[in-house]
Formats: structure tokens, C-alpha cells, sequence
């Protein structure tokens, strides 16, 4: 397998951290033991835990005025897969990698996953790109593309989700998920329902050239580029569109698609009731649709997403198989570093809600005891639960501190001197 992290410096750091690794956990599994919870069954629990990386995540991400690259910035799908490589060697949490079409397009897809496996990375979801032009296409996107009026546009949006079907099945991947810009800026300038009928037309071929293990995670968004309405803008719309479709077409909740001070822990809720959850994109919000560092603004909300996750996990409605991945922004960080600092939040909140005692919640919430239902989860919150996911990561092959031995690797300086420039981007202005 392919390393691009020295192994004899993840050695030399974790043996350097040994001693104080294990007096953390050592103190850690006596303060749980006090509650009844053995820190190693927890342990195990995480080494089970993964989430999904981004392949365009690996690259610097722009605003919608600018994009300012950094030296040894990814080019290609080639490149991306060696960056995602090196946040799943160190943090041991992200062993899958989601591609975009046709941006990661190759000509040999079975080439690309041999690549991939080399690197000890699998592949996720696969996404379709129906929401900007692509050089040589006949029709354009920018009056929609699966509710365009124009039927041509349509059918080519549909060709173009079908093969990413394909290309998804070459790779090993079971999920599509499918995302459209489709939209208005002016009252008037569609019907709301027309549109909607014309989405969901175009959307039932792609579901129907789904395999029988295949999902349809639709994802919906409230607002950009259309700033006016947006056909699938909220979970209520991406629900009656997959129950329309069938039930190989799940619901995708992207953390920062809603309104601000929205409760997405009730939305998680509400899919998982009516068998419709089928993954997140986890991100974070300050004003809008932000995609900024997970839990960087309001890790108490990821952990209480987490908290509806375990009650599902442990009320199952069906089949519980949610997808995670990362999806961020990354303007003024290193992606890399971006993503392994999300990947240890992401995991923290997981990690902090299987401490939560349900037991106690749940009588407390059936006496109508409205603390000392929050004082559940608020205690399993107040955990630091760094010890578990370090013991966890050493005993996979990552390390203690994921962010000091990428620096010392000086990974990124390497590959600014092989790597060619990108160059800048421009953005609305």
C-alpha cells in the first residue's frame, strides 16, 4: 500500500505520545466505569465509525467572488486521491472518497480504482453535475436542467446521471446522489408546479436505471444559485420527491442547506420515522448556506444530529445505513488539515452521543422531568472524549495528533515543488 506519510514518523510521534496517551485514557475509563460504561467497548464502537471525503474538498474552495489557490494544490482526480489518502492514513476515519462528474472524469475507471485501493481508500457516493455548462454539451443548464422547460436540456441531465451510474458501478459504489441548481431569481419566471412535475419526470428515469443495491439520495438546498425559489429546497420537498420515486430514493441532508436556526436534528428525526433518511453532508453555518469547517460554529448541534442518530440506530424504522461524508469550503485553510480537524469533530459527536445514557433520558422524558433530560445529554456533551478517538486512531496505524505530524511530514511543501500551479479563479465579479 502506498504511504505518502512517512511510517517511521508516525512511529517516532506515537511512541513520543505513548505515555501520556494512555494516563488520559487510563483517567477517562475510571471517571466512565463510574457510570457504568466501558471505555473500551466504546473504543470499539469508533474503530467501526467512517466518514466519506470529498474528492473537490481536496482542493481550495472558492467564494463567489474569488478563489486564491495555494501552492501544491491538487490538479486532477490522481492528485485528490493522494491528498484523501493522507487524511485517512493519520486520522484512520476516512477510508472512502466521493467523486464529481464530470470533473473526475478518466478514461479507465477500473485504472482509477486499483489507484484508489493502492492508497487504502474506497469510493462513496458518486455526484452528477447538472448545475453549470460543460464544453461540448448541446444544451445549456442555465434555465435548469431535470425541470428545464427545455426538453433537450432534460435528457441530457438524465444521460448524464445514468452514467454516472455506470461509472459509480465500475468503482464499487452503490449510492448516487443528485443535486440540481434548478430554480428562479423573479417571481413569475416558472411555475412552481410545473416544474416540479418536470423534475420529477426526469427523475424517475435515473431512478430507474438504478441497480437493485443502488440508493437515489436526493439533496435538497434552499437557496443559490437560484435566490428566488429552488424546486427541491427543503427536506419536505426532498421527502415527497423520494417517496414519489420509490424506495430506493432516500433523502441527503446537507448541514448548511436551511434557513438559519432551523432545527436539523428534528428534520434527522422525521426522515428516520418514515424510512427516508439516507445520509449527510456535514458542514456548518453561520449566515447561510456556509460550508465551513464541521462544528467549527456549532458543534452542540452536530452532537444533538448525532443524538437522533444513535436513537435511530437503536429504533431502526427499517433499514439504517445513513451516508456520511464531509462537504466544506475550504478558502483560507490547507483542505487537508480543514478535513482531518472535521473528521476528529464529526467522530467526537458521534462518539459523545453513544455516551449519552438513554435510560435515564428516557424516563426522564416519560415523567415530563424536562432537566434532567437535558442534564443527559448535556452530561455525555461535557465529556472530552480525545483519549477514546487518539486510542483509536494509534491502534488503526494513524496518530496521537493528527495536525503535527502532517505539518512535521511538510507533505504540502513537497508537493508544491511537483505539482504544476493552479491557476486563479475568477468569481462574480
Amino acid at each position: 500500500m502506498n504511504r505518502p506519510i512517512s511510517a517511521e514518523l508516525i512511529e517516532e510521534h506515537n511512541a513520543a505520545h505513548a505515555d501520556i496517551l494512555a494516563e488520559d485514557y487510563d483517567a477517562l475509563a475510571r471517571k466512565l466505569a463510574r457510570s457504568g460504561v466501558d471505555i473500551d467497548a466504546i473504543k470499539d464502537r469508533v474503530a467501526g465509525f467512517t466518514v466519506a471525503v470529498p474528492s473537490w474538498g481536496a482542493g481550495r474552495g472558492g467564494t463567489r467572488f474569488a478563489k486564491f489557490p495555494i501552492p501544491g494544490e491538487p490538479t486532477n482526480i490522481h492528485e485528490k486521491l493522494e491528498d484523501c489518502s493522507v487524511i485517512n492514513q493519520l486520522s484512520r476515519l476516512t477510508p472512502r472518497v466521493s467523486p464529481h462528474f464530470p470533473w473526475d472524469k478518466v478514461s479507465d475507471y477500473q485504472a482509477l480504482r486499483d489507484e484508489a485501493a493502492a492508497l487504502g481508500l474506497g469510493w462513496d457516493a458518486v455526484n452528477s453535475n447538472t448545475f453549470q455548462d460543460q464544453v461540448g454539451l448541446a444544451h445549456s443548464y442555465a434555465n435548469g436542467s431535470l425541470a428545464a422547460q427545455d426538453a433537450g436540456a432534460r435528457a441530457q441531465a438524465v444521460e448524464h446521471n445514468i452514467e454516472c451510474i455506470e461509472i459509480g458501478r465500475q468503482l464499487g459504489s452503490s449510492d448516487l446522489t443528485v443535486w440540481v441548481g434548478d430554480g428562479t431569481n423573479f417571481p413569475g419566471q416558472q411555475d412552481f408546479t410545473r416544474s416540479l412535475d418536470r423534475y420529477l419526470e426526469a427523475a424517475s428515469q435515473i431512478y430507474a436505471a438504478l441497480p437493485d443495491d443502488w440508493r437515489m439520495l436526493l439533496e435538497h438546498k434552499m437557496f443559490e444559485p437560484a435566490f428566488y425559489s429552488t424546486v427541491i429546497s427543503d427536506w419536505g420537498s426532498s421527502f415527497l420527491a423520494a417517496q414519489e420515486l420509490g424506495p430506493k430514493a432516500k433523502c441527503l441532508v446537507d448541514l448548511g442547506h436551511h434557513a438559519p436556526n432551523v432545527n436539523i436534528e428534528q428534520i434527522v428525526a422525521r426522515l428516520h420515522r418514515f424510512g427516508k433518511l439516507g445520509g449527510f453532508h456535514f458542514n456548518d453555518s453561520k449566515y447561510g448556506d456556509d460550508d465551513l469547517d464541521s462544528g467549527s460554529i456549532n458543534p452542540h448541534q452536530l452532537f444533538l444530529v448525532f443524538n437522533e442518530l444513535a436513537e435511530a440506530e437503536a429504533n431502526p424504522r427499517g433499514e439504517f445505513r445513513p451516508s456520511y461524508m464531509i462537504d466544506q469550503s475550504h478558502n483560507v485553510t490547507d483542505p487537508i488539515e480543514s478535513m482531518l480537524s472535521s473528521a476528529e469533530t464529526i467522530a467526537q459527536c458521534f462518539v459523545k452521543a453513544s455516551l449519552v445514557d438513554r435510560v435515564s433520558l428516557h424516563d426522564a422524558q416519560e415523567r415530563n422531568d424536562t432537566m434532567m433530560a437535558f442534564q443527559a445529554l448535556r452530561r455525555a456533551y461535557n465529556i472530552d472524549v480525545a483519549p477514546i478517538l487518539a486510542r483509536a486512531r494509534v491502534e488503526a496505524g494513524g496518530v496521537y495528533d493528527m495536525l503535527a505530524v502532517y505539518r512535521q511530514s511538510r507533505y504540502r511543501d513537497r508537493k508544491a515543488q511537483e505539482r504544476k500551479p493552479v491557476g486563479l479563479g475568477a468569481g462574480i465579479v
